[in-house]
C-alpha cells in the first residue's frame, strides 16, 4: 500500500500531468489554493494537513517561467512552515538550463542560480527530466533524480517500423543521446554542425554521416521556436533525405513554433507532456505521457529501490 504520509500537489504550470501522476499512484491530488493578489504577488494555502508528510510538488519551469518559478518557491516555503517532513519537487522541465555556463564575459550561470535558490528555500530532493546539460545535477547539494524519456520515445519509434532510419543529432551536444537512440533502433546516426549568430537562430554548415535515401529521426531535448528544427529538416531534404521524424522531450513551442513544425517535410513530431500543451489540431503531433515514469520514480523514492531500474540502460 502506498504510504498515507505522501501528499502530491500541483502548481499552475501543468496540473494535468500532476493528475495523471496521482492516477498512476492511486492517490488523490492534494488540495491547494493558489491565487494572485491585485499586485501580482502569489498566495498559497494548503487546504489539508501536511505535518510530518513527504510532500511532492509538481511544477514545470515553462512559460511564464518566472511566474511559475516564484510560485514554486512560495509553495515550498508554505510547506516548510506547515512542518512537512520532506519537500520533494518534480520539475519535468528545468528552465534556464541553456544558461549552464558562461559563453561570454559578464554572463550569468542562471541554471546554478536556480539550484542555489531552490536549495536555500528548503527543497530536499528534485526529480527532473532530460536536462539540457546533465552536469546541472552537480549544481545541487541535494539528491537529484535525473530521468530520461529516451526509452519512451524509442519504444514508440520502434512501433512505427520506420524504413531505413538514421538518427540525426542537430548539433554536437546531442551526439551522445543520438548514439543511444541509434543503438536502441539498431540504426546509423549522423551529426549536424551548426553555428548560432544569435539566440534562437542557427545556420547548418556541415552534415557528418549519410542521409541520402534515409528516413532521418531528429532527437532533441527541447523545441523552442522551431526555427533550428526547420533549418535542420530543410538541410536534410537538400541532401536527399526522405521525410523526417522530429523527437524531443520538452515542447516549449514558443511563438509560432506549432505552425512552423506543421511542415510538409516533417512526417511526425513526437514530444512528451512534460510541458502542458493546448489541444493540437494537427495529427502531425504525437504526445507521449511521462506520468507513469514520474509516478514510478515517486514510488521508488518513498518505498526504496533503484531509479536506474526505470531505464533499459542502467547507466543512464
Amino acid at each position: 500500500m502506498f504510504s498515507d504520509k505522501v501528499r502530491i500537489f500541483s502548481g499552475s504550470s501543468n496540473p494535468l500531468l500532476a493528475e495523471r501522476i496521482c492516477e498512476e499512484l492511486g492517490v488523490s491530488l492534494g488540495k491547494i489554493k493558489i491565487s494572485r493578489f491585485k499586485s501580482g504577488e502569489v498566495y498559497v494555502h494548503y487546504e489539508e494537513t501536511i505535518r510530518n508528510c513527504d510532500v511532492f510538488l509538481v511544477q514545470s519551469f515553462s512559460h511564464p517561467i518566472n511566474e511559475n518559478f516564484v510560485e514554486l518557491l512560495v509553495m515550498i516555503d508554505a510547506a516548510k512552515r506547515a512542518s512537512a517532513r520532506t519537500i520533494n519537487i518534480i520539475v519535468p522541465y528545468y528552465g534556464y538550463a541553456r544558461q549552464e555556463r558562461k559563453a561570454a564575459p559578464r554572463e550569468p550561470i542562471s541554471a546554478k542560480m536556480l539550484a542555489d535558490v531552490l536549495t536555500t528555500v528548503g527543497v530536499d530532493r528534485i526529480i527532473t527530466l532530460d536536462l539540457h546539460a546533465p552536469a546541472i545535477q552537480g549544481f545541487f547539494n541535494i539528491p537529484v533524480d535525473h530521468l530520461t524519456a529516451l526509452d519512451l520515445i524509442s519504444d514508440y519509434l520502434k512501433s512505427k517500423n520506420i524504413k531505413n532510419p538514421v538518427v540525426v543529432s542537430p548539433d554536437a551536444g546531442r551526439a551522445s543521446t543520438a548514439e543511444k537512440l541509434a543503438n536502441y533502433l539498431d540504426s546509423p546516426f549522423a551529426i549536424m554542425i551548426k553555428k548560432r549568430p544569435a539566440h534562437n537562430e542557427s545556420v547548418i554548415t556541415h552534415v557528418i554521416g549519410d542521409v541520402e535515401g534515409q528516413t532521418p529521426i531528429i532527437i532533441e531535448d527541447l523545441i523552442d521556436t522551431g526555427t533550428t528544427i526547420v533549418n535542420v529538416v530543410e538541410s536534410l531534404k537538400e541532401r536527399g533525405a526522405e521525410d523526417i521524424y522530429v523527437c524531443a522531450t520538452h515542447p516549449l513551442f514558443s511563438g509560432p513554433a506549432v505552425q512552423r513544425l506543421d511542415h510538409p517535410n516533417i512526417k511526425e513530431v513526437v514530444v512528451t507532456d512534460s510541458i502542458f500543451l493546448p489541444e493540437l489540431t494537427s495529427d502531425r503531433f504525437k504526445v507521449i505521457s511521462v506520468a507513469p515514469m514520474l509516478a514510478e520514480a515517486t514510488r521508488i523514492i518513498i518505498e526504496g529501490g533503484s531509479i536506474s531500474t526505470l531505464f533499459k540502460n542502467a547507466g543512464i
